[in-house]
């Protein structure tokens, strides 16, 4: 029998700092936050290169902005040539140069697009503003049905994801992008969803709704859900009798999507990578119409939400990188308990003002890994305006996401240099 030998504390440690030196480690590049940033071929060099030095293994780069319009020369949308009055020339494939710059370095690259939106409502710009107006979401508000384009307190104005027109155009620019930069790593789809809870409320959405359940609605959309005035005078809404089927269905809608853009995609490029960028907070992320759970994890155990039919739709097992981003000030579940009414602050669709534990990023790491249920590796994301002028807390976070999850994704590289944080995040990734 061979003598078993003790692991000593500073082994663990060892083991512990290569376990996290391993994980992948992901820059996102937004594509109109750092559109001049990325307009000039020297500057694309340098961050790229920072991001190395830096300790980052992996860049995500937004290729396909909210409003529609994509980064490169397309068949089927617009090319965005300016932004906020920064020219892009056409002389070079800036897409390319990023690629190739990276890959020098040994660094993956992802591409990433905006999928279900099509204009900036601050801005008035986009598909939707344009001759696709009847692509976009019919939210039933607490003031009526109102197009998500006159919602001018949400930025992205999203569409229907039930709409076979709008998938098809979508399906189309994931095809055009594997072939056009077979090079890339792997694409990454953001915003495949709906706007919220309130959305999609159209009479197409109708229909489709009542054949997938195979009856009429009799009642729509109070079958589904009401607003009503509370004892406070406060609307409020009311679910209706039909509304965790509606969940179901819309759930259904994305995982649809989701299986023909994996095949799509493999069908042009098998070796490259199909993942997708979500919000961690799990228990209420049906509001957005999405399970990006595991089909083996069964939500219907534990929330009142969801039918014992709502596991089909888990997506998860269609991934090989799943981001998830645990967009909050809070790390640790204790903090979410601390904290008071006047400090929640959560704009982000599908949260609530309560102090569930996964408010946080440990919470919220916590349940993402649970429900995935170790089918394709949880990588954590950190959204580091919330952060600002809370640099330690930042750090704390960075260590969270690596302790609890399978990597870490950090939105954006712009407020990293607006925050002049480098160094910040070199040591505590090194």
């Amino acid at each position: 029998m061979k003598k078993l030998v003790p692991i000593t504390f500073s082994v663990l440690i060892l083991i512990n700092f290569s376990f996290s030196i391993n994980k992948s480690k992901l820059l996102w590049f937004d594509a109109t936050a750092n559109f001049e940033r990325l307009s000039n071929p020297d500057s694309i060099k340098f961050y790229v290169h920072k991001a190395k030095e830096i300790g980052f293994t992996e860049l995500v780069l937004d290729v396909k902005p909210i409003t529609g319009e994509v980064l490169f020369n397309s068949n089927f949308a617009p090319k965005m040539k300016e932004w906020n009055g920064i020219i892009r020339p056409d002389s070079i494939d800036f897409i390319s140069l990023f690629i190739s710059e990276a890959h020098k370095l040994g660094m993956k690259v992802y591409a990433s697009l905006n999928v279900f939106v099509a204009g900036h409502n601050f801005f008035d710009r986009g598909l939707v503003y344009q001759d696709k107006a009847h692509w976009q979401s019919l939210n039933y508000t607490d003031s009526g049905f109102v197009p998500i384009s006159r919602l001018k307190h949400k930025y992205s104005a999203m569409t229907n994801p039930a709409m076979q027109e709008v998938q098809e155009h979508e399906l189309n620019i994931i095809e055009e992008v594997a072939s056009k930069y077979p090079e890339l790593d792997g694409i990454i789809l953001d915003r495949v969803r709906y706007d919220g809870i309130e959305s999609d409320f159209s009479i197409l959405s109708k229909h489709l709704f009542e054949e997938y359940i195979n009856e009429k609605v009799q009642n729509y959309p109070d079958d589904i859900y009401k607003w009503t005035i509370n004892e406070k005078g406060e609307k409020v809404r009311v679910n209706g009798k039909l509304f965790n089927k509606w969940l179901e269905w819309r759930a259904s809608v994305i995982y649809d999507f989701m299986k023909k853009a994996r095949e799509r995609l493999k069908r042009i490029n098998p070796e490259m990578l199909f993942g997708t960028y979500t919000g961690a907070w799990y228990p209420v992320y049906y509001e957005v119409g999405v399970n990006w759970a595991s089909q083996k994890y069964d939500p219907s155990s534990e929330y009142d939400w969801a039918t014992p039919e709502y596991k089909i739709f888990g997506y998860a097992e269609l991934l090989d990188i799943f981001t998830a981003g645990c967009y909050f000030f809070e790390v640790t579940k204790d903090e979410v308990e601390k904290i008071n009414d006047e400090l929640i602050k959560r704009n982000e669709a599908g949260m609530q003002k309560t102090r569930d534990y996964w408010y946080s990023v440990e919470g919220s790491a916590e349940i993402a890994k649970r429900v995935v249920m170790n089918v394709v590796p949880v990588i954590g994301g950190l959204y580091v305006e919330q952060y600002k002028g809370h640099p330690e807390q930042f750090v704390k976070a960075i260590k969270m996401c690596l302790d609890k999850t399978d990597g870490l994704m950090i939105f954006d590289i712009v407020h990293i240099i607006n925050f002049g944080w480098w160094e910040i995040l070199k040591k505590t990734l090194k």
